[in-house]
């Protein structure tokens, strides 16, 4: 028999009771926990960074924050280092590493690149810049030289030891110009040179090299630089043969060399020179 149209509605289940309202104000909090945690975290001091240096390196004068600041007066083994701006990469700390976009300033020197720093070294990439020489005196780097250097380092790796830091590997190049020195013929004008090296990667007994060449001037030069990181020795090995237009002071010195190294049939000086580092 078919059932009737109000036995059918009566046979529907009865509409489930609303679920009770969850209470609002967990997530609010939550919400308001997180915000004052970021709020806290991005207004970290810059000075924390100083927890993150190598062990020789000692930062001071902060201003902004550990995200993005600045150390005005630097220091690397006991030597004035300038200053440096960042832009931190938060998530790297979480390993213990400081990565960083860094705006590096020393006089009129200024280079910018990013850094990988933790315990053990420092690696660095795409750095550029330059500046003049004499403004690196401090750092032990060519005392007494004038000139003008332009940087282009797309890798360079070192390590940190007792000794101060040693090269891993380097690839790029660095290139100077109007360069003089008072020790070398009276402080006339020697030109330009660049220094190429392309070493990826150094195992711990490799020696690194790099190719020096002039790009004009008084003088003729081509060379080899050979690093020895382990005993942290060099070897200077090239040619040398005065142009036209060199002074006559250095054509004095060069003929000086010539008395010890004779020319050869292109009338070039062969040249050896043991240096540390």
């Amino acid at each position: 028999m078919p059932t009737s149209p109000s036995r059918r509605r009566g046979a529907k289940a009865a509409a489930p009771a609303a679920a009770p309202a969850r209470p609002v104000w967990p997530r609010l909090a939550l919400i308001g926990a997180v915000a004052v945690l970021a709020v806290v975290v991005a207004a970290l001091p810059a000075s924390l960074i100083s927890h993150y240096l190598p062990p020789n390196v000692h930062a001071e004068d902060f201003s902004g924050t550990i995200w993005h600041g600045s150390a005005g007066h630097i220091t690397a083994g006991g030597r004035e280092a300038g200053a440096a701006e960042w832009h931190l990469h938060p998530l790297a700390l979480l390993r213990l590493h400081t990565l960083a976009d860094l705006h590096w300033v020393k006089g009129g020197f200024v280079l910018d690149g990013t850094v990988d720093a933790d315990r053990a070294g420092l690696a660095a990439s795409d750095i550029e810049g330059g500046g003049p020489i004499a403004d690196l005196h401090d750092l032990g780097l060519g005392a007494g030289w004038q000139g003008t250097a332009k940087v282009r380092v797309k890798e360079l790796e070192t390590s940190w030891s007792a000794a101060g830091p040693a090269l891993k590997s380097a690839t790029g190049e660095i290139s100077v110009s109007d360069v003089s020195a008072p020790q070398v013929a009276d402080g006339a004008a020697l030109g330009g040179y660049s220094l190429k090296f392309a070493n990826p990667a150094l195992s711990a007994d490799a020696d690194a090299t790099a190719t020096l060449a002039d790009t004009g001037g008084p003088l003729l030069l081509d060379a080899t630089i050979r690093l020895t990181p382990k005993t942290r020795t060099g070897l200077f090995s090239g040619t040398v043969k005065e142009r036209p237009e060199a002074a006559p002071a250095l054509r004095n010195q060069l003929q000086n060399l010539a008395q010890l190294h004779a020319r050869d049939a292109q009338g070039r000086i062969p040249v050896d020179l043991e240096f540390t580092f």
